[in-house]
């Protein structure tokens, strides 16, 4: 089980002193919680995309690069890439460079982004939304998968004989996640390529996610990858933690009754009950957790957002040196005590290049050619039966 934070680089004031970071002190915050995680035992740094204030992070692989160099151990992802505004060319070649810098320590999650006019900045329409995720990934995941691709398609234009450089590190793309808030179509993109599904789960109720979670575990198996309970899954989460909950309580409620995003909504009280915001002691916050596998079933990826709100840089540092030492040791054992042995660990690059060169090998021994195998090939349960060029219709999730 992989645990780990995610941000989304807000520029947020901190209503108890009334004072928001600059750009550059919020940058240089993010970097610090990516080297704190790292430090604490974290497996998993995400940064978010945004190129509209009160936002930052405009250029995820720059800053991962960087945090690249810094550590040595963390999984360093996206949350999320707009795959939506982003040209899929550039999308390849950018994290491609980054499977090289950091030896492999690369996967990234896709994202329509939900903010209208980041669209025709780029170019594009916010209606077509879905249409570009579908089409844009298709163009991706055969990019990283095929020497010299021929494409033509709607929203972009045509390659003829056209290879991304730098090929994958030895020939392993990247693990892909697909997030989603709302969308069922997502959850079926998810699961016809065999990749992992990334749900939210912070701001709505238990029973939205089980749907979509429920949805791409099924889909995940008509597509032949493997059972529903082997599909990959990850979760976001939000919490607060000091020893005593009265505490906690006491003082996040500032944060969160001025939060841009949720504040001046329902009360923290409310929030908590009805999403999985847990603002208690640690102890509050593994019962919590402890109990999403009995919603989504057994997963593979925790995320949590530390960060936000306006929260200063020390409060979240001390926020995970407690999620470092108190809650992830315990969660990490009990839940991979509760995992079947055929339910898979998060699958990172080195396992993935393992079950690739397994594949070859059974491939050769066989003598079936490497071409004629699965579009996915040496991804264990993700493998995937579908050819990489093949059409992808939403409109499947409609009868699902």
């Amino acid at each position: 089980m992989q645990f780990g934070v995610f941000t989304v680089g807000d520029v947020t004031i901190d209503p108890t002193t009334g004072r928001a970071p600059t750009e550059n002190e919020r940058i240089k915050a993010m970097l610090a919680i990516a080297f704190k995680a790292e430090e604490v035992g974290l497996d998993v740094f995400a940064t978010g995309e945004h190129h509209n204030p009160p936002f930052v992070p405009s250029s995820p692989t720059t800053m991962l690069g960087y945090v690249a160099a810094k550590t040595e151990k963390l999984i360093l992802s996206t949350s999320t890439t707009l795959i939506t505004t982003n040209d899929p060319v550039k999308i390849a070649e950018d994290f491609a460079m980054l499977q090289h810098l950091a030896d492999g320590r690369v996967d990234l999650m896709m994202g329509r982004g939900n903010t209208g006019p980041v669209y025709p900045w780029f170019g594009k329409d916010i209606r077509d939304g879905i249409e570009l995720a579908i089409e844009n990934y298709n163009l991706l995941h055969r990019l990283w998968r095929e020497d010299y691709v021929d494409w033509q398609g709607q929203f972009r234009t045509p390659l003829q004989g056209f290879q991304s450089m730098p090929r994958p590190l030895e020939g392993v793309p990247p693990f892909v996640w697909h997030g989603s808030i709302r969308s069922p179509e997502i959850a079926e993109q998810a699961a016809y390529y065999g990749d992992g599904f990334f749900a939210n789960n912070i701001f709505w109720p238990k029973e939205h996610y089980m749907r979509l979670i429920g949805l791409y575990r099924q889909r995940f198996e008509h597509y032949g990858h493997g059972g529903a309970d082997q599909a990959i899954v990850g979760l976001g989460g939000q919490v607060f933690m000091r020893p005593r909950s009265q505490d906690a309580v006491s003082e996040f409620r500032p944060y969160f009754d001025n939060a841009p995003v949720y504040g001046h909504g329902p009360s923290l009280e409310e929030f908590s009950e009805q999403t999985p915001l847990t603002v208690g002691s640690p102890q509050q916050v593994i019962d919590r957790y402890m109990s999403m596998r009995e919603y989504y079933g057994d997963y593979q990826r925790q995320l949590f957002l530390m960060d936000h709100a306006g929260l200063p840089l020390a409060t979240v540092l001390e926020q995970l040196d407690i999620l470092g030492a108190e809650v992830v040791p315990v969660l990490r054992r009990e839940l991979d005590a509760r995992r079947p042995a055929h339910v898979p660990d998060a699958p990172t690059h080195a396992s993935l290049r393992a079950a690739r060169q397994a594949a070859a090998g059974d491939s050769a021994h066989s003598g079936t050619s490497a071409v004629a195998r699965t579009a996915d090939e040496g991804v264990g349960p993700m493998a995937s039966v579908a050819a990489p060029g093949a059409a992808f219709d939403p409109d499947v999730v409609k009868g699902a």
